[in-house]
């Protein structure tokens, strides 16, 4: 009686686990294995589509036309595909999307044979999240982190093919995300073009904490980066501090100017500093008759030179002077009159900082890590970076003179202190109505110690 039973049972077991596919009827264990095979696959891509998004959205454009300069294999493939930002991150999106519904169904389908429709979805959903999290994410994604060139190379010609082979679902929904960030207001720019000044200036900030950079290579980089916004009128020696010779003098006379002055080139005016003629240079007399310099005049010698407005910039000044192969140039305002001049050392300064000669005096003069000498004629922008402040620069002013001489709205007098937030400003060295030397100090916020908060015991009391 119970073996026709059995026989029956397992008859039907078997017919409810046959399922055909492609015209063959498999197994349950064929259709497991099979499955478990799929799932293998689109778990690799799934780490395929994750890492090539952090490695591709990683890579900044400037390095990217380096390996195409380099001729790097999969570069040219990598440079066709960030052209476009928008359609890349759609095509990764779509083909890891459905890769990772496609193993979650396979997954449900697999379990639903050994389980209840219910069991086999709650295993099927934490099975398939934990493989795709470890397998099809983290893994994928911190190998792309720590070999973005290479990787990003080595996937980018399969994600041309996917782009080819997805093209009406990657255009459906390229053209559907654009929409809807037109509705809520979005960009559909993906990233910018090449990295920000801002941002190099952080990675500045960055290498030098990191002990990447040092201090001085620090000062360089972003002296450089500030060179472009600098003007003339930031630069020039100011026209109270001009050393200059007469179109009269003879040359005999210039030289010795040049001597006591300790320059080896001067303006040459007419009548007074707002006509400068030209530059007189001691170095272009060396084929000359050292004889006839008691009779030859400085107006005889002269070289021409330029007359610069004090609003121009010192990155296009520098080219000009390049070009016309000019050591000194004169600044003038805007009613013609002499401002004050800019050499060519002048320029060089901005970049790599002061240049001393001889017994010159350093122009910020450290007294501890809270208070430094000043001279009265350094920018503002060199005091902050000196001591790390914040004072402000504005259109009136470049000079920490000039901030102190806004701030009090009037004259100043010899030893006066001006406070401006944390800073203390005092003018200690005066020459008529000039300030010559600035003592700036700063008072750091100091946080007291817990210990001085917790109130005295009984027993310390006694």
């Amino acid at each position: 009686m119970m073996l026709p039973v059995l026989t029956a049972v397992l008859e039907a077991s078997i017919t409810l686990t046959t399922i055909p596919v492609i015209g063959v009827e498999l197994g349950q264990t064929e259709i497991t294995a099979l499955g478990i095979l799929m799932i293998l696959m689109l778990l690799v891509g799934s780490g395929f589509f994750s890492s090539s998004e952090i490695a591709l959205f990683s890579l900044p454009t400037y390095q990217i036309d380096a390996m195409v300069e380099e001729g790097k294999l999969g570069a040219q493939a990598v440079k066709s595909l960030k052209e476009d930002p928008h359609q890349l991150l759609v095509t990764i999106l779509v083909g890891n999307n459905m890769v990772n519904i496609t193993m979650s169904s396979i997954s449900t389908t697999l379990v639903g044979l050994y389980f209840d429709a219910g069991t086999a979805v709650i295993i099927s959903s934490l099975g398939i999240t934990s493989m795709v999290l470890i397998f099809g994410e983290s893994a994928p994604k911190s190998y792309a982190v720590e070999n973005t060139e290479l990787h990003a190379r080595r996937v980018a010609r399969g994600l041309k093919i996917v782009e080819k082979v997805l093209w009406p679902l990657i255009t459906l929904f390229y053209y559907l995300t654009r929409a809807v960030n037109k509705i809520v207001g979005g960009s559909a720019s993906i990233e910018s073009t090449y990295i920000t000044r801002d941002e190099i200036r952080n990675i500045i900030k960055t290498g030098e904490r990191e002990g990447i950079l040092d201090e001085e290579e620090r000062q360089i980089l972003q002296r450089t980066l500030r060179f472009t916004d600098a003007s003339a009128k930031e630069v020039m020696t100011p026209r109270l501090d001009m050393a200059a010779i007469s179109k009269d003098a003879t040359v005999k006379k210039a030289i010795e100017t040049c001597i006591r002055s300790r320059h080896a080139r001067l303006p040459a005016y007419a009548d007074s500093l707002d006509n400068v003629i030209g530059i007189f240079d001691i170095r272009e007399l060396e084929d000359s008759n050292y004889n006839d310099f008691s009779d030859l005049k400085v107006e005889d010698v002269v070289a021409s030179t330029l007359y610069v407005p004090e609003s121009k910039k010192v990155d296009d000044l520098l080219a000009e002077m390049r070009e016309n192969r000019m050591h000194m140039v004169m600044v003038i305002d805007e009613f013609g009159a002499t401002e004050g001049l800019i050499t060519m050392e002048d320029v060089l300064e901005e970049i790599v900082g002061e240049i001393l000669v001889g017994d010159e005096e350093n122009p910020i003069e450290f007294v501890d890590d809270n208070e430094i000498l000043v001279q009265g004629e350094v920018n503002i922008h060199e005091v902050n970076e000196a001591i790390d402040i914040d004072l402000p620069e504005g259109e009136e002013f470049e000079t920490i003179a000039g901030f102190i001489f806004n701030l009090a709205g009037r004259l100043v007098e010899q030893d006066e202190v001006f406070d401006y937030e944390n800073v203390k400003l005092r003018a200690e060295k005066l020459e008529e109505t000039r300030i010559k030397e600035v003592r700036v100090t700063v008072e750091r916020d100091t946080v007291e110690s817990a210990e001085d908060e917790v109130p005295a015991t009984e027993e310390e009391m006694e």
